[in-house]
């Protein structure tokens, strides 16, 4: 894998690993501290390469191979990183591939770049959980606390614990996605599982009811889980992906 390293302006370097191949890119959106390195990521790039399609994988400031601190970043931020990794590395059409928080980024960067997306696929998309799933199972003293000290530190599922902050909720609510239309035509695939833990299946519905698109359909997993990262979700993710272009899943 190479990695390419671009300052984006304030000395903050951050890491992409671009794939060469015909349009559009699929550029791949990881989750809420996660990267660009995951087993969907690493699956995504190498089924472009077998195809000759071009792949965008990315870290956001903080994550990965990024520069900068996570606590630092915001959904804004991190939408406008990928957008700057975007725009320099990824040319011609687009589809973004978000992955939980990723699946947020990928309609914002979508709406972004409207002119330039050809589809959007969204795996356990978890648009708004900063306020629906964050803020609104905040109890009164966390909630004070967050408030308070302007940060949060919570166990993680997944071990180790996650950095809530302030500035991450309230930044949020400027890139709320749930409460009106989707200004999207494009064609939109959404994956999730029914045992999700974390961002409860019934919002790729939610989703699907504020897209303006009439070509959006979604396949839930009945046994899957968050990450949907099994080798059968991501030969899902193959087989969408595949279809979604016009290519057969070989």
């Amino acid at each position: 894998m190479t990695v390419t390293h671009l300052d984006r302006g304030d000395g903050v370097r951050l890491a992409a690993a671009a794939t060469p191949g015909r349009a559009p890119t699929l550029v791949f959106l990881p989750g809420f501290m996660s990267d660009m390195t995951g087993d969907k990521a690493v699956a995504v790039e190498a089924w472009c390469r077998a195809h000759g399609q071009a792949c965008l994988r990315l870290d956001y400031a903080g994550h990965g191979q990024s520069g900068g601190r996570f606590a630092d970043g915001t959904i804004g931020s991190w939408t406008r990183d990928a957008l700057f990794l975007i725009d320099r590395l990824a040319g011609g059409t687009i589809v973004p591939i978000g992955s939980s928080m990723g699946g947020w980024i990928a309609l914002n960067v979508a709406l972004a770049r409207a002119d330039r997306v050809a589809g959007l696929i969204g795996i356990a998309a978890a648009p708004d959980f900063t306020e629906d799933l964050i803020a609104a199972s905040l109890a009164p003293e966390a909630r004070a606390a967050l408030q308070r000290d302007g940060v949060l530190r919570v166990p993680s599922a997944y071990g180790g614990e996650q950095v809530i902050t302030r500035a991450l909720i309230e930044d949020g609510r400027l890139h709320l996605r749930l409460r009106a239309p989707i200004a999207l035509p494009c064609k939109v695939r959404l994956l999730h599982g029914m045992l999700d833990p974390d961002v409860p299946w019934r919002t790729a519905l939610r989703i699907a009811e504020c897209l303006e698109s009439a070509d959006v359909r979604i396949t839930l997993i009945k046994d899957g889980a968050h990450r949907l990262s099994r080798p059968q979700d991501i030969a899902l993710l193959l087989e969408t992906i595949a279809a979604l272009l016009g290519q057969d899943g070989g």
